[in-house]
């Protein structure tokens, strides 16, 4: 019988207890806190393990040894004694308003500071407490010092992006906060803070000058995500039980379980890619006879939501993102928001590769989950309507219904914005946004799929139906089925056993819109 797999809880002492999974990170957790100067600070995109790894911080400093048996961690040299724990998650203090977030800042840091045994003044200030806590904590410990803990410090202000003016009052409440700890940075044993974001002119990254960004430290890439090692080691009954699930070899499975889920880098130099460890539970926990997108159900980052304008968004490259210098990706201008930083910061984009002589990024989608909900995303946004109507056209397009899909298609493209410089571009450009539109779909598909005889413009593989397009510009959408068959592009899916379709397609470069398509069967 496998161990259950918890998909409800972050809390390192309730999975213990309960006996569920526990992928072992604490080797990781064993050299921060051992480190010469323990302060930290990491973003990584939502449910992606942060609240995890600070729960397991603070049952360790909390010296709970009896949760560790069998871990890395009880393997060490960690002495397991107990340190006073000042542990603040400030999702518990965001809010649609300024006036909100001061009414739940309060009770956040009284909560903290009661369970770390500190008695709170309610005569004085949240933060002149927690400056007042540090102090009687480390007093009392004097050998030892203060542990704290800070999940999700970003939460409060990202809320508020779309409010500038309250947006700006939070982050200067929040400066009195890490100010308490800026004198007094001799009596903290060990401090890690995450987030989604960095906020660069947040106050945590000028009050602590000596605290370590490990976000993109090759030391710490895997830290949070699985490994494919970790995937086999500790979901190994599980992931063989999906398999047969779903009818498929464990090869095969495991190969798609890749192309959904591990794209994910995080280190400058480590290539090694990560699995989104939500998708993951909730996959293996339901043993569903497919792949589901849990991550993208759970909510989308506010930050994105509020500031993608689909002028900025439509002209990226998401493949094709390079030279981005690591300073692009802060978010220090609330009032000036790019879209790469916000893309990568909320996991939508990830590092390919890093160039140590220019000092320069590569980035691009992580996986076939977040292409999905980044594709219906931008779909949306460019045609303005909900994702009913993405649902639709896939419903036409599985059912052949072949006149009602073209005419999405048409709504599609005449909803889209053209510059100057898109206009002269050749089919590229129609060929990018019906992409975005397959992959919203929920269909594997690839740009210029390579045959012996040429390469067709777009091929989209699903158990449904194989779907060769073919874009034209100025010519006709016959020339482009005509081009289809005569190269043979239906040649390498022939022997998969489902039904093929030719869809030629032409655009107007004057008007840049969809004006002829057609398609037919394989014979």
């Amino acid at each position: 019988m496998p161990q259950p797999i918890s998909t409800d809880s972050s809390s390192f002492p309730e999975i213990r207890r309960k006996g569920c999974v526990y992928v072992d990170k604490t080797a990781y957790f064993h050299k921060l806190i051992t480190a010469a100067d323990a302060r930290f600070f990491i973003s990584r995109p939502r449910r992606f393990g942060k609240s995890l790894m600070i729960s397991t911080l603070k049952a360790i400093f909390e010296g709970h040894r009896e949760l560790f048996d069998g871990l890395a961690i009880a393997k060490s040299n960690w002495q397991w004694e107990k340190y006073p724990v000042l542990y603040f998650d400030f999702s518990f203090a965001s809010a649609p308003s300024f006036k909100r977030f001061e009414q739940n800042f309060a009770p956040v840091i009284h909560s903290a500071l009661t369970e770390a045994g500190f008695e709170y003044d309610d005569k004085q200030t949240p933060e002149i407490n927690v400056g007042q806590a540090i102090d009687s904590l480390a007093a009392a410990n004097s050998e030892q010092g203060v542990v704290i803990l800070i999940d999700e410090y970003d939460d409060p202000v990202a809320q508020l992006l779309a409010k500038e003016v309250d947006a700006e009052k939070v982050r200067e409440l929040l400066a009195g906060f890490f100010h308490q700890m800026k004198s007094r940075t001799e009596k903290i044993r060990f401090l890690m803070i995450t987030g989604v974001s960095k906020f660069t002119k947040m106050s945590v990254f000028s009050a602590l000058s000596n605290l370590r960004d490990i976000s993109f430290d090759t030391d710490y890439a895997t830290m949070l995500g699985y490994t494919e090692e970790e995937l086999e080691t500790f979901f190994g009954e599980h992931t063989r039980t999906h398999a047969e699930r779903m009818n498929l070899s464990y090869n095969d499975y495991r190969a798609k379980l890749r192309q959904w889920f591990n794209g994910y880098r995080f280190g400058k130099f480590s290539t090694q890619k990560v699995y989104n460890p939500v998708s993951i539970g909730l996959n293996l926990s339901k043993q569903e006879p497919y792949l589901e997108s849990y991550w993208s159900s759970t909510g989308k980052a506010a930050m994105l939501m509020n500031f993608l304008k689909r002028e900025e968004v439509l002209a990226l490259d998401m493949d094709q993102i390079t030279d981005v210098q690591e300073i692009d990706f802060d978010v220090s201008n609330i009032r000036a928001l790019k879209p790469i930083p916000m893309l990568f910061q909320t996991g939508y984009l990830t590092i390919s590769n890093y160039d140590p002589d220019t000092q320069m990024y590569s980035l691009c989608v992580p996986d076939f989950e977040v292409r999905q909900d980044l594709a219906t995303l931008m779909t949306t946004l460019t045609i303005n309507k909900d994702t009913l109507w993405v649902s639709n056209m896939k419903g036409q397009l599985f059912k052949s219904n072949w006149e009602t899909f073209f005419e999405g298609l048409k709504a599609l493209y005449a909803g889209l914005p053209y510059g100057a410089k898109e206009k002269k571009t050749h089919e590229h450009s129609y060929e990018r946004n019906l992409l975005i539109l397959l992959w919203a779909l929920g269909i594997p598909s690839q740009a210029e799929a390579r045959q012996s005889d040429g390469q067709a413009d777009i091929v989209a593989v699903h158990k449904r139906g194989i779907f060769i397009f073919e874009l034209k510009v100025d010519e006709s959408a016959d020339a482009a089925l005509k081009q289809v068959k005569e190269k043979g592009y239906d040649a390498p899916y022939r022997a998969m056993g489902v039904p093929i379709w030719h869809i030629g397609l032409n655009f107007d470069s004057k008007t840049c819109r969809l004006t002829d398509a057609l398609a037919e069967q394989a014979l």
